[in-house]
């Protein structure tokens, strides 16, 4: 060996080592348990995971599911998070499966895992494996911080979250408050694209009680002469009236207006904008 060679192995020996230490959180495996909280609008799966806060699988109607950690303390997530399966206690010899890397800014409260992810994860859970977050500088040290989900219990649990997002309605609360259904020049007839969204209103309304008021504004484009305008918004407003209660929606709760072409959503200066305003809109209040 040269003097050359020896002197490098000996300023290797001489840098200094950075031992990095890992503090992990996970529940016992004789302690673990999934809790379900189902509902038409809703599916949570969740697990308390021990000192650090709740890992939770949520699935809300019309929407894909996701994936939320939510840590008790604030502060203490940042930047990039590895997610890897990782083999359980119970899986010797089971090599670890990357899901990927989660962004986390900083002042975020909680990580927040999208839908493709979150599927991999319920995957990996239901196969035995523990999907493990992985976040460097814990509470600005040289720690690096692990979260691990636990499997044990897991099956069970999942069969009745399942069963849950089986019973979901098609849409939620937000896709259906705020609802704009167009018409044709001088048309107030329903086409079956109408009926088919007014459906899945009259479905929403049926399963929320809290759904307490039903609005219904017809409006015209400019065309045409004013009074003849405030008639067909009218004709427009009442059709979708008639149409709602066919389908079993309390009159009730129900109030129907009409402004012809007083309130235009954008200016009646082309015939894109004009076919934006002959509308309709339906607007439920709880």
């Amino acid at each position: 060996m040269t003097l050359r060679i020896k002197l490098f192995f000996l300023m290797l020996f001489m840098l200094p080592v950075q031992v990095v230490h890992a503090v992990t959180f996970m529940v016992a495996i004789d302690q673990s348990s999934w809790d379900v909280e189902a509902s038409q609008f809703s599916c949570r799966l969740e697990q308390v995971v021990p000192s650090y806060g709740i890992a939770r699988f949520f699935h809300e109607a019309g929407e894909k599911a996701v994936f939320q950690l939510l840590p008790t303390q604030k502060g203490v997530l940042s930047g990039k998070v590895k997610l890897v399966a990782e083999a359980s206690a119970w899986q010797p010899g089971v090599a670890p499966e990357m899901i990927g890397v989660v962004k986390v800014r900083a002042g975020d409260r909680q990580v927040n895992v999208k839908s493709d992810y979150a599927g991999e994860m319920l995957v990996a859970l239901y196969r035995g494996m523990s999907p493990t977050f992985t976040m460097p500088g814990w509470m600005g040290s040289n720690e690096v911080l692990r979260v691990g989900l636990s499997a044990a219990n897991f099956q069970k649990s999942y069969n009745n979250y399942v069963e849950c997002v089986d019973q979901l309605l098609p849409v939620n609360y937000r896709q259906v408050a705020r609802t704009a259904v167009l018409f044709p020049p001088a048309q107030w007839r329903l086409s079956d694209s109408t009926k088919a969204r007014m459906d899945l209103i009259v479905e929403y309304i049926k399963a929320d009680e809290r759904v307490s008021s039903v609005y219904v504004d017809g409006h015209s484009d400019n065309a045409g002469r004013r009074l003849l305008n405030r008639d067909l918004s009218k004709q427009r407003a009442e059709e979708v009236t008639r149409y709602l209660v066919s389908k079993g929606v309390d009159e009730k709760i129900l109030t129907t207006r009409y402004h012809g072409e007083r309130y235009p959503v954008v200016a009646n200066s082309s015939t894109k904008n004009r076919a934006r305003n002959r509308r309709v809109t339906i607007r439920l209040e709880r």
